[in-house]
């Protein structure tokens, strides 16, 4: 079986995407309390691996040290490359990119020196197509910490739905825990 977990919280007066924040105060409680949930045994958490992003990392290890595992981290699982707006804050995005919100885009349009959603879509599916084949031949289950973005591609994929960036199919929260197979 494969359960994924979105990071916990990050700074949220700055953009996301290729950021490299790691988690705030109220997501280091999140994973926390994540963690003991991971903990209780009805999980069975065998294999860790995530996006190599810090606030995925900082997430996994957390979890990995509460388990007593090892994370693996795995780059094409990071949220979608925002290019030049990766990690500035919300106010300088207002003045600088107004509007240009990953909703907005086109399918085919990147962001500034970043991916587009046909990209960022075919870079997890390649993935997740993957992941899933070498995960199938490990005992126990998975456990994958990545992003909200991400996650609702997957969950897209798994549940036959075609999937568009005009719209959030599944929001996932914080330190939620989800199965995916």
């Amino acid at each position: 079986m494969i359960y994924l977990l979105r990071h916990g919280a990050d700074d949220d007066t700055r953009l996301g995407g290729w950021s490299d924040a790691g988690l705030s105060l109220v997501g280091i409680e999140q994973v926390r309390r994540a963690g003991e949930k991971l903990s209780s045994g009805d999980y069975n958490i065998q294999h860790i691996f995530s996006s190599d992003l810090p606030r995925a990392k900082e997430t996994a290890e957390t979890i990995a040290e509460k388990l007593g595992l090892h994370a693996t981290f795995i780059e094409e699982f990071r949220e979608t490359n925002n290019g030049e707006l990766a990690g500035i804050s919300k106010a300088k995005f207002q003045t600088d990119y107004p509007g240009l919100f990953y909703s907005s885009l086109e399918w085919d349009q990147r962001y500034p020196n970043g991916e587009s959603p046909a990209l960022f879509f075919t870079r997890i599916k390649n993935a997740w197509q993957s992941f899933k084949s070498e995960a199938s031949a490990l005992s126990g289950n998975t456990l994958l910490v990545t992003h909200g973005g991400v996650i609702d591609v997957i969950l897209c994929i798994e549940n036959g739905e075609n999937y568009t960036n005009k719209r959030i199919h599944y929001h996932v929260n914080h330190a939620e825990i989800i199965r995916a197979l």
